[in-house]
């Protein structure tokens, strides 16, 4: 298959730094540019969206290199995301990039979670090649919106369906999961698409429903294209308004939907989820009781040493941290040092500056009372 050349092409710093720490896990991301236009794409925060060609930013062997040389990497236990901002994994002329770092990874005899996010073809030689990994727990996230205006998704989700399908047949250790995602007030949350989810949500190990990033580089592109302001203002966070959750949540009724990412990739392998949400027992009031067995028997809360001790690994003041049963606090933390600290202990780690307020699960206050 044809490969990329490393190109001398001028990118911004942010680009360059091929690795980062991001919720989900370290990401790697030394592909830059993706032709699918998807106007909520994450890559208006990066300043690439114009970039409709993929380039590689440096070889795969020295990428893979970069990232378990990270000073945040942890053989075995630090989740790892490919090409999640940059992008698209799946991409003809990107996958085979893909496949040669995470087959690297997995000759190196590393057990890391593995996330593979993608709204684009996912071919029965994909799986097979991916099913014959030996050691990495690879969950492949296939993004579906159900959003039919092409000024916002100008990819037919009936691609995403069928790569669904795809991955639906046998595979052996890989995991699929059905990322419902951006769900917008107004746009795709009638009852037509709720039911549409539900039924996809059938050729998924599990499904995940998450919001909108709707920040001013958002709010601008779409302004420029023509397509509606979708909500009144901006936010930090994901916006998902409080009366959507809950009628998507009754409309699955016992048919399993997770609110995290991971809380979705725990359940499909049926181990702990590795972001400690077990200790924000609201955000998993909709979980399968046997899940919730699963992440209560792994779930403990840390020693101050051992907080201590991950602290000055990751260069945080220690003076600033405080913990009490559902989470650890900490004063002036940035979110490379907060994620490898959550992932590292298993529970969760929040800014004192960002709190979480309680039973909004992380999501911006836009929607809710």
């Amino acid at each position: 298959m044809k490969q990329l050349k490393v190109t001398g092409e001028e990118l911004p710093d942010t680009l360059r730094q091929v690795v980062d720490y991001r919720k989900s896990g370290l990401s790697l991301n030394h592909v830059v540019g993706c032709p699918l236009d998807c106007g909520y794409c994450v890559r208006h925060f990066f300043g690439n969206f114009h970039m409709k060609k993929p380039h590689l930013v440096m070889p795969d062997d020295e990428a893979v290199e970069q990232l378990v040389g990270h000073w945040a990497f942890q053989p075995n236990l630090t989740p790892i995301q490919i090409f999640n901002r940059a992008t698209d994994s799946f991409l003809p002329i990107v996958k085979e990039h893909l496949f040669r770092c995470i087959e690297d990874l997995d000759r190196r005899g590393l057990k890391n979670p593995v996330l593979i996010i993608t709204r684009w073809h996912v071919l029965p030689e994909d799986v097979e090649r991916l099913a014959r990994l030996q050691n990495l727990r690879i969950t492949v996230l296939i993004t579906w919106s159900g959003i039919e205006d092409q000024k916002i998704e100008p990819v037919s989700c009936d691609i995403a369906e069928e790569s669904l399908r795809v991955l639906a047949g046998e595979k052996g250790s890989l995991r699929s999961l059905l990322y419902w995602r951006p769900i917008v007030a107004g746009l795709n949350d009638s009852d037509a698409h709720i039911f549409r989810a539900r039924n996809l949500s059938k050729l998924a190990d599990a499904t995940v429903f998450t919001g909108l990033f709707y920040r001013n580089e958002i709010r601008a592109y779409f302004q420029s294209v023509g397509a509606p302001d979708l909500y009144a203002g901006v936010a930090r966070r994901k916006i998902l308004p409080q009366d959507v959750e809950a009628r998507i949540i009754a409309a699955f009724g016992d048919t399993p939907i997770f609110r995290k990412t991971s809380c979705g990739i725990a359940y499909a392998h049926g181990i702990p989820d590795y972001n400690g949400h077990y200790g924000i027992p609201e955000i998993c009031d909709i979980c399968p009781a046997a899940q919730l067995d699963i992440c209560q028997k792994a779930h403990h809360v840390p020693d101050m040493a051992d907080i201590h001790a991950l602290a000055r690994r990751a260069g945080v003041d220690a003076e600033g941290i405080s913990r009490d049963d559902r989470r650890i606090e900490v004063s002036g933390i940035q979110e490379q040092q907060r994620y490898f600290m959550q992932h590292s202990l298993n529970f969760q780690v929040h800014d004192c500056k960002q709190p979480h307020h309680f039973g909004r699960h992380g999501k911006a206050d836009i929607g809710w009372s």
